[in-house]
């Protein structure tokens, strides 16, 4: 089984009328179901308010895929914190950077960036392009996905080249974003993508349910790990 953490903030713009009249329980609840629902997959949900922001060391080491949500509180979360998670996706875990995360603390050190965009909150169609079908994260996609609402993300965003863009964002103002895209960092896998607005059932659509089961697959290292510490070694042949 994949042991995979939902992490969320949970802070006021996810408890605001609008978004528990469409996620009651919260979101990470709704993302933590339907992995559990695919069957290789054991999901928990954590919150930034639970003892520890929700990660304490145990639960971070046995964490094979970590989802991350933020949105308002970025800041809250603590270096350290953001730290310990950079440190386990070079030894090997999977990390899946969700919409607002953009600016997270996790986000712009895996990646060492910025993380800004552009961005419009008046809520527009989005067309959600699958531009590497061969990509294990598109796995019995169609050709794109169409959501009736989302949040606008729009270039340049400040990311390093991905090595992958597997999602291609456009919507319905006309703006274009590389709305799914990944990364190797050490041994670990890294995967950004875009939808999800806290007020909009992003998460209740099967495309994209069916899009996070697959990234936590692709991201899932399968046992592989990776020393990230400097040891001193003995020389491999007789010096003179």
């Amino acid at each position: 089984m994949i042991r995979a953490t939902v992490w969320n903030e949970f802070a006021f713009s996810c408890k605001s009328p609008e978004a528990l009249a469409v996620y009651p329980k919260g979101h990470h609840e709704v993302i933590k179901d339907f992995l559990n629902a695919a069957g290789d997959i054991k999901a928990k949900a954590v919150t930034l308010d639970m003892p520890e922001q929700g990660l304490p060391d145990k639960l971070l080491k046995e964490t094979d895929v970590l989802l991350w949500w933020g949105h308002c509180l970025h800041d809250d979360v603590s270096d350290a914190l953001a730290d310990k998670i950079v440190r386990r996706v070079y030894e090997g875990m999977g990390l899946i950077l969700l919409h607002s995360a953009h600016l997270s603390k996790p986000f712009k050190r895996v990646l060492g960036a910025s993380g800004r965009l552009d961005w419009g909150e008046g809520g527009e169609r989005e067309r959600l392009w699958v531009t590497n079908p061969s990509h294990p994260i598109a796995k019995d996609l169609p050709a794109y996905i169409d959501l009736p609402l989302e949040e606008m993300y729009g270039e340049p965003f400040g990311i390093p080249e991905p090595d992958n863009t597997v999602f291609t964002c456009w919507y319905q103002g006309g703006r274009v974003f590389r709305g799914g895209i990944t990364y190797n960092r050490g041994a670990g896998k890294v995967f950004y993508f875009q939808p999800g607005h806290e007020t909009f059932p992003t998460y209740k659509n099967p495309l994209i349910q069916k899009t996070l089961v697959n990234a936590v697959r692709w991201a899932y290292s399968n046992g592989a790990t990776q020393k990230i510490d400097c040891e001193c070694v003995k020389p491999l042949e007789k010096l003179n």
